[in-house]
């Protein structure tokens, strides 16, 4: 009984934790767009980086643009990525509209490294893609090409960072037709590729995969998760304790590395007290994973 009430309960503070870090990497995103980037005529990649480039044209908010594009995108979002990851994405454009007029009224007349367009790339790249890893660490995005990279993501193993460096080239080429300096492009660029490396490296998006050794006395359980939750097989293995000389089954799990987090939380709510071994493998071949390719 005190396990039923527990579940439901971690889950509710899971949930709380996802919205504070996607509230989180907003504030960062809005920091290093309001204070580093647009000040400085700097393009940034995705849906910022038209708004950026309708502002610097007509003044018109960089908000409102957003929020437009957004909308749309966000009707794909529900139709193929489902209702969880595209509620916390409205959440996130949400969080990211309403603050950056709020970043924008105080900063304003502020003007930090303006007369060093590089290090002002440098720190608004990093915030911003802090920003994004963090929010698609909790399932969510800002919105805008992140939400094609997870669609491409869902469908191949391909990093989210990457993704988006190639969807965003030509956005940050358009800016020319506006700012009219390929200065300004070229730190465009740079921006493009420091935000989708910081990307990576937050949501450890090297895609390799890992395995799992687990040993469990719910290990039903934890494998009919496994299978409901992840989709990913699990393969029980007879053995015996060397200390204990009793019969223990382990369970042997092949999953991505962005499916860790999911599978150790997993076990966490089953079994806390379970023993689990995680590696790193160079390749995985077969159902679920790369094709075996020889020629």
């Amino acid at each position: 009984m005190e396990k039923q009430v527990m579940i439901p309960r971690q889950k509710v503070i899971r949930e709380i934790k996802d919205y504070f870090l996607i509230g989180l990497g907003m504030m960062f995103y809005a920091i290093g767009w309001t204070v580093f980037l647009l000040p400085n005529d700097l393009p940034s990649p995705g849906v910022p980086g038209l708004a950026s480039i309708v502002y610097w044209g007509t003044g018109f908010p960089v908000q409102y643009t957003y929020l437009g594009i957004n909308g749309i995108l966000l009707v794909l979002s529900l139709m193929i990525l489902g209702w969880k990851f595209s509620v916390k994405t409205i959440y996130a454009v949400f969080v990211l509209s309403t603050v950056l007029p709020v970043v924008q009224s105080l900063t304003e007349g502020l003007s930090l490294i303006h007369d060093q367009p590089f290090m002002a790339c440098v720190l608004g790249a990093s915030f911003c893609g802090g920003g994004v890893g963090i929010a698609f660490s909790a399932n969510g995005s800002t919105g805008g090409t992140d939400i094609i990279a997870a669609i491409i993501n869902k469908y191949r193993d391909i990093s989210l960072g990457r993704v988006i460096m190639l969807t965003d080239l030509i956005i940050i080429s358009s800016s020319y037709l506006v700012l009219h300096n390929w200065e300004k492009v070229v730190y465009g660029y740079v921006v493009l590729f420091i935000s989708g490396y910081v990307v990576d490296q937050v949501v450890n998006a090297s895609r390799q995969s890992v395995q799992f050794f687990i040993v469990s006395k719910h290990y039903e359980e934890i494998g009919r998760r496994i299978n409901a939750d992840l989709h990913r097989g699990v393969t029980f293995i007879d053995g015996v304790g060397c200390y204990t000389g009793l019969g223990v089954k382990m369970m042997f799990v092949l999953a991505k590395k962005r499916e860790s987090n999911t599978i150790f939380r997993l076990i966490k709510d089953i079994d806390p007290h379970a023993f689990v071994s995680q590696s790193a493998v160079i390749g995985v071949f077969g159902e679920g994973f790369d094709r075996i390719k020889v020629k």
